[in-house]
């Protein structure tokens, strides 16, 4: 029998952590219920979900510091969970490293098809044709998720390196931030696009100008990968 996909379930509040566990479980999902933040960074090395439902407010250690956490050692997905009227700042939970967010309360239906798509995004990613980029001074590793600079390797958040591969795949093809962020975070993002502009920004910073190749600016659309 194929292993069942594993979903990490952190919510402070157990009805609604059975709930959603109840809808997963349904639908063949094996599932783990946590209470706080640090329970669930302790439990997710040994339980190593496939995918991570993270409410926001958390006792002790909140979602964005738990999302913090989870990155420096995985590119687990993770869907952030918010209460409706929640302060939730959509852009740093995507800087932080979210890969979606869902308001509560909540359709089961809903619930399902964001785990879902998600899901398939990364299985789509595990199962590509390795690839490797290579430009004068930087090769970018999609199998080992490594990116070396001028020898070096970076030191890049999966955000950052999924952005980073797709526009060197696409040399000098020019995307607007509203399809980078399709792209990259796999679905239409509904607000400010500036998470795009920090990311890049970032890359930069550590990538200074090269002559034959550099992440370009085009005014007024988005950017592109420019190569001479």
């Amino acid at each position: 029998m194929p292993e069942k996909l594993k979903v990490l379930v952190v919510d402070d509040d157990t009805h609604i952590a059975e709930l959603i566990s109840l809808y997963l479980n349904k639908e063949g999902y094996e599932t783990k219920e946590v209470c706080n933040g640090r329970e669930a960074i302790g439990v997710f090395s040994g339980f190593s979900p496939h995918l991570i439902l993270l409410d926001l407010m958390l006792p002790g250690m909140d979602g964005y510091q738990v999302c913090g956490e989870i990155r420096k050692i995985s590119s687990v997905p993770i869907i952030m969970l918010t209460a409706k009227g929640e302060t939730f700042d959509k852009v740093l939970g995507l800087e932080m490293g979210a890969d979606d967010y869902i308001v509560k309360p909540f359709e089961p239906k809903e619930l399902l098809a964001r785990v879902k798509a998600v899901l398939r995004r990364y299985e789509k990613n595990d199962s590509a044709v390795d690839r490797m980029i290579v430009f004068p001074n930087l090769s970018i590793n999609q199998t080992r998720y490594t990116a070396l600079y001028h020898g070096k390797e970076l030191d890049l958040p999966p955000k950052e390196f999924e952005l980073l591969f797709f526009l060197a795949s696409h040399p000098n093809q020019v995307f607007t931030r509203e399809q980078l962020l399709d792209q990259i975070w796999g679905y239409e993002f509904m607000g400010e696009t500036r998470t795009v502009d920090v990311h890049v920004k970032r890359l930069r910073e550590k990538m200074p100008y090269e002559d034959v190749w550099q992440i370009k600016t085009v005014w007024g659309v988005g950017y592109k990968m420019e190569t001479r």
